[in-house]
């Protein structure tokens, strides 16, 4: 399949097929009809961002960026831009914020532009300045953004070791598992709270797994979480 149709492939899939991303796009409406005009897909494996115009599928521009490193990952999944502000120094010369219920996270440009193809930030999407400022120029508040990043919405092949304070798309994800299963009755917001930790030792107690607060291996196998081979 040529890339470019997988892409749009993908921004749709995402959309239909992600419940919680779902909720949080029906909590936070397109502000007006320009917003309908384009979605913007950030691609965290090929470390791209793409601006797609919506009435025809097609990506209209595309540009590098950086995104998160490994234990300050990028935000997985669908958002909406709700914030819009001009910056400087070490953001860039644009702040474009996104709907993150975790922490702020948002595309910004950059005063280092060599990390721009690397996972270098601490979450946010980096774009090099005369990019983000051209992005700023077209994207109104309201406008979808798509973050995706390899199996099970998470950014590497492998899974991060979580403790309570954790936030980010793989603690939303384990909170989803254990709510699926009626072990967690807390907010779907990607943070590990103290309402966690004792849902995280039910489980394990449950599942005779070491008590601990740790999520770990063990903790991910039994929620049938793996990565990719």
């Amino acid at each position: 399949m040529h890339r470019r149709t997988f892409l749009i492939l993908l921004l749709v899939l995402i959309i239909l097929f992600n419940p919680v991303c779902s909720s949080i796009i029906t909590a936070t409406p397109a502000s007006n009809n320009s917003t309908l005009y384009f979605t913007v897909l950030v691609d965290l494996n090929e470390s791209r961002l793409f601006l797609i115009k919506n009435s025809s599928g097609k990506i209209v521009k595309e540009f590098p960026i950086a995104g998160g490193k490994y234990y300050t990952p990028s935000p997985i999944g669908t958002w909406r831009i709700y914030e819009k502000a001009k910056w400087s120094k070490g953001f860039g010369t644009r702040w474009i914020g996104l709907n993150v219920p975790w922490g702020k996270y948002g595309i910004h440009g950059t005063n280092k532009p060599l990390s721009i193809g690397s996972a270098a930030s601490r979450g946010c999407i980096r774009m090099l300045n005369k990019d983000v400022e051209l992005l700023f120029s077209i994207v109104p508040i309201g406008t979808l953004v798509i973050i995706y990043g390899g199996p099970y919405d998470l950014n590497f092949n492998t899974f991060r070791l979580l403790i309570p304070g954790d936030r980010g798309a793989d603690v939303l994800e384990v909170q989803i598992r254990l709510k699926n299963i009626h072990y967690y009755e807390g907010n779907l917001n990607g943070i590990y709270d103290e309402e966690m930790k004792k849902d995280v030792i039910k489980f394990r107690r449950d599942k005779k797994l070491p008590i601990s607060h740790e999520i770990d291996s063990q903790f991910y196998h039994a929620l049938n979480i793996y990565p990719f081979e």
